[in-house]
């Protein structure tokens, strides 16, 4: 496919998602949703026999999400085999938008040429050892568009949909916004008509939590990654995490147990999880500050970085909680983004932004129907979820805990594991898999 890229006349959005909090999780009919930390195989009875109704049962039983009367959180801490209750909460997607004209680009070229991100990564070069076949990415976000032609590899019947007040049922794993079809085509797109990802040849699997319109339930959130597991996938990407960096004594605390209790039965049943550090510029490191559900040592936490290899200006950074970088998007400050400042060489706006698939029933930015440039920690997350089914299919025995080891080996930039703004370093596919071959 060629790109004849030209200038637009429009401001341009590009954004990385975060989530923004928008109230207690209930539905339509009036029911509450509970997040109850369980303690033996009778819990689950107990709560039903006490009127609630468990939608999903996740960790093998330790964690269950439940519905029932709104205010009944005491309700249920008096249920035998309960230890913990938490009022369920639910979050929108937020997508903060940078505006100005586009450069003008006169120059014929194929799609992947844009994709700096495969680049920096040496990704053409890993694919000459691995494409990722014979494993499975799970996406958790708002679906997939199951019609695009970079993604052909989604598997559709093994999607799901977890979506407490779901107003669009009819739609299953399939994408209604966008979001989520960008994530997957970054991990996975088959470059078939336009672009490529980390992992061509490895097979997609779309969770969708989100509604068409409206927030996610962050136990819907939990549930996806457990079925995730539940279904084999090699790696679970969720890039989607609870706004700002929390105190340690926020309510939200809270819930860390349980989204602790539920990645660990996923990574113990060999699914790795990759998640996205966040994009409020905030330091995680700073006073036991934390976010969810990232912020738990059972995820591969990745801040993000830009076309020069400097963290990008909105990324989380933070020794204790960044694993590793990867690729998310314009650069180290917006004046440079909006090439305001800057050096010679530098990618414009809105071409630093990384490319990938999007809907093609939706509105390009870029007027490019079923691509589009999007910028944030969310489009650094699925670029290791790639590299996980590339290690995986080198290695498809190696344990969650193996496989992010690889990683960390493989990854460049910094010296040590615990740089506060890369971790272990910005990803490297090839010298990942190369490590591996040799």
């Amino acid at each position: 496919m060629q790109f004849n890229r030209r200038t637009l006349l429009k401001g341009i959005g590009a954004a990385g998602a975060t989530l923004a909090y928008s109230g207690f999780a209930s539905a339509s009919t009036g029911v509450a949703q509970y997040i109850v930390g369980a303690r033996g195989n009778r819990a689950r009875s107990r709560v039903e026999n006490a009127g609630f109704t468990v939608r999903h049962e996740l960790a093998e039983g330790e964690v269950l999400v439940v519905t029932g009367p709104e205010d009944a959180v005491s309700d249920l801490e008096r249920v035998q085999n309960v230890r913990s209750v938490s009022r369920d909460v639910t979050f929108e997607l937020e997508l903060p938008e940078l505006e100005k004209e586009a450069d003008t680009f006169e120059e014929q070229g194929s799609l992947e040429e844009l994709q700096w991100d495969n680049d920096i990564q040496d990704v053409a070069s890993a694919h000459e050892l691995t494409t990722g076949d014979n494993t499975r990415i799970a996406i958790i976000d708002t679906g997939i568009d199951l019609d695009h032609p970079d993604l052909k590899n989604v598997n559709e019947e093994a999607g799901a949909a977890f979506v407490l007040d779901d107003d669009v049922p009819e739609r299953g794993p399939d994408d209604p916004s966008g979001h989520g079809t960008h994530v997957a085509g970054i991990a996975a797109a088959t470059g078939d008509e336009g672009v490529v990802g980390v992992a061509p040849d490895a097979e997609l699997i779309p969770i969708r939590v989100f509604p068409e319109d409206g927030g996610a339930a962050f136990g819907d959130i939990l549930a996806g990654i457990d079925y995730a597991a539940d279904v084999g996938a090699d790696v679970a990407n969720f890039s989607l995490g609870i706004p700002g960096v929390q105190e340690p004594e926020a309510d939200l605390n809270q819930l860390r147990a349980e989204v602790q209790t539920v990645f660990q039965s996923v990574t113990q049943r060999g699914t790795v999880i990759t998640g996205s550090a966040g994009n409020d510029t905030g330091n995680l490191q700073q006073g036991g500050g934390f976010t969810l559900p990232n912020s738990v040592p059972a995820v591969i936490t990745v801040s993000a970085t830009s076309p020069a290899d400097t963290l990008s200006f909105y990324s989380n950074f933070g020794t204790s909680d960044i694993d590793v970088a990867a690729p998310g998007g314009w650069y180290e400050t917006v004046e440079r983004t909006l090439g305001e400042a800057g050096e010679d060489g530098d990618i414009p706006f809105p071409f630093n932004g990384v490319l990938s698939t999007y809907p093609t029933d939706l509105e390009s930015s870029v007027e490019l129907p079923g691509y589009d440039f999007l910028s944030g920690t969310s489009m650094a997350a699925p670029q290791v979820a790639g590299l996980v089914a590339l290690v995986r299919a080198l290695e498809p025995d190696n344990n969650a805990n193996q496989v992010e080891s690889l990683i960390k080996q493989g990854a460049e930039l910094v010296n040590g594991q615990n740089d506060p703004a890369f971790g272990a370093g910005r990803i490297n596919a090839f010298d990942t898999v190369n490590n591996i071959s040799n």
